[in-house]
């Protein structure tokens, strides 16, 4: 895997158009370097040629894992480092958040408002945000904002937020889950009456179209919908949430179905979602947090937490996963086909690191 150590030289690049600009030969080589391993990164860089526009993909996307490792950095809480969270849906992100600004032991600790859902994660001698998270600055790019969103939005917002630009660094972190596991657990979240209406789905400086983005229900939610009904969607954002690590760029032609082949998109959003991945400053999974977070997260940003995490190995949509009829369980491996091959590939990553 190449975790893109130099992140200036994608941000200043203009080597990344869209897909359907491109002759057949090189469009053909992005898929044929997405193979699963990650090595998309050659068919991407290939096309610089014949660019015509810039297109920052991962504008501000911050520093690397291997940025982090080789160059002996310490996270500057005094400085203009932020932490940004990426959080996709049931993944465990609402209780990981809760950690980072409840849990941390920090010079400053994060002030908690009671009966809110908001904390001020300060530095210690200012009033700036050291975390962009749902706790500490809210949904301020959208609802459960994916790669392209955040990367687009972030510096945006905090400069708003603080009332001056700064030159900060910025630190992406995220988790996965297994991938029925979590489709189950959102599938039972929309079926009690939970939306994702807040979610902005915005790609080149425009939202979605209704065209683009069918509604799968009529009325204000999804009540009790049965999970048959629920898979039948194909409009339904809940398979493959691996997009929110790739972002809906320009690349694959936003939200645009038609832009290309959908088993080439396919291809292109895993090879991109596996570079971004690579590239964060931390990844987790849920189902290791004993591993990931006392090992990974606290050893990468030199913090530590106070309260251990607690492992739940056992759920309600883990039982639900077993009680599927044999034709369920295939349909629904088939749609989170992307996600199945990510989480494989960021277990392997993990474990190596």
């Amino acid at each position: 895997v190449c975790a893109l150590s130099k992140r200036a030289v994608i941000l200043q690049s203009s080597d990344i158009l869209a897909y359907n600009e491109l002759p057949l030969h090189q469009a053909n080589s992005i898929n044929g370097n997405a193979n699963g391993n990650g090595n998309s990164v050659g068919g991407i860089t290939a096309m610089a040629s014949k660019s015509s526009a810039p297109q920052n993909i991962i504008a501000n996307a911050g520093l690397s894992y291997e940025d982090v490792l080789n160059d002996d950095f310490q996270f500057d809480m005094d400085g203009h480092d932020v932490m940004v969270f990426l959080h996709i849906q049931k993944t465990g992100g609402t209780s990981f958040g809760r950690h980072l600004v409840r849990d941390l032991d920090l010079k400053r600790p994060c002030e908690c408002q009671r009966q809110r859902k908001r904390c001020y994660c300060f530095r210690p001698h200012r009033n700036e945000n050291w975390l962009f998270s749902r706790y500490s600055t809210g949904w301020k790019c959208g609802l459960h904002a994916d790669w392209t969103e955040l990367t687009s939005c972030v510096d945006v917002e905090l400069d708003k937020n603080e009332g001056e630009t700064a030159k900060r660094r910025y630190f992406y972190i995220s988790l996965l889950r297994q991938p029925i596991a979590r489709y189950m657990s959102e599938y039972r979240h929309v079926r009690r009456g939970a939306t994702w209406k807040g979610s902005r789905h915005w790609c080149l400086g425009r939202q979605a179209t209704a065209a683009e983005l069918p509604a799968c229900y009529k009325g204000n939610d999804w009540l009790d919908v049965d999970l048959d009904q629920f898979a039948g969607c194909e409009s339904n954002l809940a398979a493959n949430r691996a997009d929110p690590h790739a972002g809906r760029s320009r690349l694959v032609g936003c939200y645009n179905k038609s832009s290309m082949p959908a088993h080439e998109q396919d291809r292109v959003m895993l090879s991109h979602a596996k570079r971004n991945l690579a590239a964060m400053s931390y990844f987790g999974l849920t189902e290791y947090q004993k591993v990931n977070v006392p090992v990974h997260f606290e050893e990468t940003f030199n913090l530590r937490f106070a309260i251990p995490f607690e492992q739940h190995n056992t759920t309600i949509s883990a039982t639900a996963v077993q009680n599927l009829r044999p034709d369920q369980k295939r349909r629904i491996e088939k749609l989170n086909s992307l996600d199945i091959e990510l989480y494989a590939f960021a277990k392997t990553l993990l474990f190596q690191r």
